[in-house]
């Protein structure tokens, strides 16, 4: 749901009526709901179900997609992209039931195959956006994901299980509006930072409110008897280290997708750019996407072989790579989709091993708040690295035969910073302590399973 509108981006001004500036809403709105609601979702989950839970993210999902469906007001549109955004619980919710269901065997393949969706989900929705864009009306995509929508709502009624796991006690009300203030401040400052301006009183209004709000809204999670985020166990290492790892994962991932799209579309005057339609655009991706549905249950045999940490490892090497080939290989259609697969299949793995890692580090009855709390560390990375990606693209520019466009060093740039954040993510997994690997987590799938 991310990435489904970025190819249109540049296009949605013409159909909507709206400033550039205002059609960025699209994308800002979906980053903030499904920021918000994914750890809220995550801890309903673990206190009322998890499958009660699934349905009525795939009712927030499939109402917003109608709204967008039937309409080119962009008020309107803003407002089913976040209901849209709401989708991305999905994931850590799934997450969760597989481990109360499943044997203990098939835990973690299953949780490889099932968090790499979200990778292979953006990966797949941009091709499949520009294509929709170059050969129907654009609205066509909002009614396919209201069909796939409905298609998953009645999968999940006929094949899936309700979880008998449950949190005791009551919903953290007072936890649940203080963390959706918090990352409402921090992530809209972020994302709206480079348009209203990084000093600019709203931005740095936003910034002092989400810092003031942090440690009271701290406070309260330590002092309350069932918090919405269980602070004691966030601050464990294994936790810790692995949130770190899937916030920098999260950013080094997205500026594959955001750097790809635009690069490939820059016109031939800037020395650099191969002038290349929407369409293409999106196709280059979808090596990517392929490679990530292959490599999902690779990662997961790796992780049950050497442990998710040795994974992990692997996977922010090969992410840090990436970006070294793409360092080279910055001007030539075929090389630069190589070097967006190699990205991708970072990604893959490392998708597939931090819920693992997760998994193996909380109770049982955490499982879905810890999970949704890690996706949305994914989100945070990937928001910030909206704002950079964005800033120095539009810092480092150079005007040719009238047309003012990033330079090439502006795209070396994104990619050395998010090869940076791969190999901070590495930093972080090698610090992750070493009993938080697959063999040793057997007696809590056990308890899981029972």
């Amino acid at each position: 749901m991310q990435t489904l509108v970025v190819p249109l981006l540049p296009l949605l001004p013409g159909l909507t009526g709206a400033s550039r500036s205002d059609v960025s809403w699209l994308v800002t709105a979906t980053l903030l709901t499904g920021a918000v609601c994914t750890p809220l979702l995550g801890r309903a989950g673990d206190m009322y179900g998890k499958r009660r839970m699934l349905l009525l993210n795939l009712g927030f999902m499939v109402t917003g997609s109608a709204l967008c469906a039937v309409t080119s007001q962009l008020p309107v549109l803003i407002a089913g992209r976040a209901l849209q955004g709401t989708a991305i619980a999905f994931v850590p919710l799934g997450i969760s039931i597989m481990r109360d269901e499943l044997p203990p065997e098939r835990v973690v393949s299953a949780i490889a195959v099932m968090s790499s969706t979200i990778g292979v989900g953006a990966a797949f929705g941009m091709p499949f956006s520009a294509l929709v864009v170059r050969y129907a009306d654009w609205h066509t995509m909002f009614w396919v994901c209201v069909a796939l929508g409905v298609a998953e709502a009645l999968l999940v009624l006929l094949l899936v299980p309700e979880s008998p796991v449950r949190t005791s006690g009551r919903f953290d009300i007072a936890g649940a509006l203080g963390l959706t203030a918090i990352l409402v401040c921090g992530l809209l400052a972020v994302s709206k930072g480079g348009t209203w301006g990084w000093t600019g009183p709203l931005t740095l209004g936003l910034f002092a409110a989400a810092a003031a709000l942090a440690p009271v809204w701290g406070l309260h999670q330590l002092r309350a008897r069932r918090p919405l985020v269980d602070l004691r166990v966030i601050a464990r290492p294994p936790v810790l280290f692995t949130n770190l790892a899937a916030l920098l994962v999260g950013f080094a991932y997205y500026a594959n997708s955001l750097a790809t799209a635009q690069l490939v579309q820059e016109p031939t005057s800037t020395g650099y750019g191969l002038g290349e339609s929407v369409v293409v655009s999106g196709l280059c991706l979808l090596p990517a996407g392929v490679t990530m549905v292959l490599l999902s249950p690779v990662s997961a045999r790796l992780s049950a072989a050497r442990g998710p940490r040795w994974t992990l490892a692997v996977a922010c090497t090969l992410l840090a790579f990436g970006y070294v080939v793409r360092l080279f290989t910055s001007e030539n259609l075929a090389t630069i989709i190589a070097g967006a697969t190699v990205v991708a299949a970072g990604t893959a793995v490392a998708y597939s091993a931090l819920p693992a890692l997760i998994v193996h580090a909380v109770p049982v009855t955490e499982t879905a708040a810890a999970n949704g709390l890690n996706v949305l560390m994914r989100s945070i990375g990937q928001s910030g690295c909206s704002a950079v990606v964005g800033a120095v693209l539009a810092g480092v520019t150079a005007t040719r035969a009238g047309h003012t466009a990033p330079t090439l060093n502006a795209y070396l740039l994104v990619f050395v910073l998010a090869g940076a954040a791969a190999l901070a993510a590495l930093v972080c997994t090698l610090l992750i302590p070493g009993r938080a690997r697959a063999g040793k987590a057997k007696p809590a799938f056990a308890e899981a399973a029972a």
